[in-house]
């Protein structure tokens, strides 16, 4: 048996064929957690961002996932939406995750958008650099708005006439897709679209 990564209750597996058949995708939450977290899947459509994807609701219980997993380091729970992205993600040729600033990454020990990504087996690549410290979570929407350029194309990128897929953990004004989707789209994207995990 294995315990839930959010409460730490154990998980009661009944076998399954799929068990027995080593096909049976792997709980990483009980039930009563899994079922704390409210599904969206709200998709908006746009011009510089054609468009955005996002899973799930910024409800309590996803309020305090991101808590413990972005700011208390249980990198473990990466591997709690895995499936959710795998299924959104499949059969993208083109994934960039949203990076985070060298600065911050020191901070909280690790990226949590890149970790996401490689926790569910998707492969991404690192095309853009943040080019700022500031935390879009404690801007007002006007101050979110009125920023400089938050991102700038690596040296080393080359961008392909194709579509890409930015990926971010949550979706708020949009300010940050946009000015990721608007780097890639200059360097010559021919479509820019994005999946987060929440919509807040």
């Amino acid at each position: 048996m294995s315990r839930c990564l959010l409460c730490e209750q154990l998980i009661d597996r009944r076998p399954t064929w799929q068990g027995l058949l080593g096909v049976e995708k792997i709980q990483h939450l009980c039930e009563a957690c899994s079922n704390s977290f409210q599904r969206a899947d709200i998709i908006e459509e746009g011009e510089i961002l054609d468009s955005v994807h996002s899973l799930y609701e910024y409800n309590e219980a996803m309020r305090e996932f991101f808590h413990q997993f972005k700011f208390l380091q249980d990198v473990a729970l990466a591997d709690v939406f895995g499936d959710d992205l795998r299924d959104i993600l499949k059969g993208k040729k083109a994934v960039v995750p949203i990076p985070m600033h060298p600065e911050k990454r020191v901070e909280r020990t690790f990226a949590h958008v890149d970790e996401l990504l490689t926790r569910a087996s998707i492969p991404f690549g690192q095309l853009l650099d943040k080019t700022s410290t500031d935390v879009m979570g404690e801007k007002t929407r006007e101050e979110r708005l009125a920023i400089d350029p938050l991102f700038k194309l690596k040296e080393e990128a080359v961008i392909q006439p194709i579509t890409y897929t930015i990926v971010d953990d949550i979706y708020t004004t949009g300010t940050t897709l946009k000015q990721a989707a608007a780097v890639l789209k200059e360097a010559g994207a021919a479509r820019v679209d994005a999946v987060t995990l929440i919509r807040a």
